[in-house]
């Protein structure tokens, strides 16, 4: 049987820059992309189109509310460094995460009819691993 998880418990942890500590973020949401670009290597007499694999192209956004308390979002977008960012699906289960380093963006969107949100882009600064 396999275990299924609420996102509700997910975490979040960013370096505000190349050589600081990692730090939870308040976030709502995160998202990371692992796409791979395919290279065709398609021969005269192959009978179907053949790929072989590239590199990954990691990406990803989070998003969330304002912290009046916290600006590492906000610090981690300014980072002259790729800063080092963890990303686990639950709180539940510590010990399966993903984690790199990214140069982030920084959005904060404040509407007149809801409440203040943050969010960042990112995209991979290095190696990406799974645990």
């Amino acid at each position: 049987m396999c275990a299924r998880y609420h996102g509700k418990t997910g975490l979040c942890y960013i370096a505000t820059n190349g050589t600081a500590a990692a730090a939870s973020v308040v976030l709502s949401e995160w998202e990371l992309n692992m796409a791979r670009d395919f290279v065709e290597v398609t021969s005269f007499t192959d009978s179907n189109k053949t790929y072989v694999s590239g590199l990954p192209d990691i990406s990803g956004r989070l998003s969330g509310f304002w912290d009046d308390t916290s600006d590492t979002l906000f610090d981690a977008s300014g980072s002259a460094d790729a800063v080092r960012m963890y990303l686990y699906p639950s709180s539940l289960v510590l010990t399966k995460y993903w984690c790199g380093t990214a140069n982030l963006d920084f959005t904060i969107n404040t509407p007149v009819g809801g409440p203040v949100a943050v969010s960042a882009n990112f995209r991979g600064g290095g190696a990406w691993s799974q645990f």
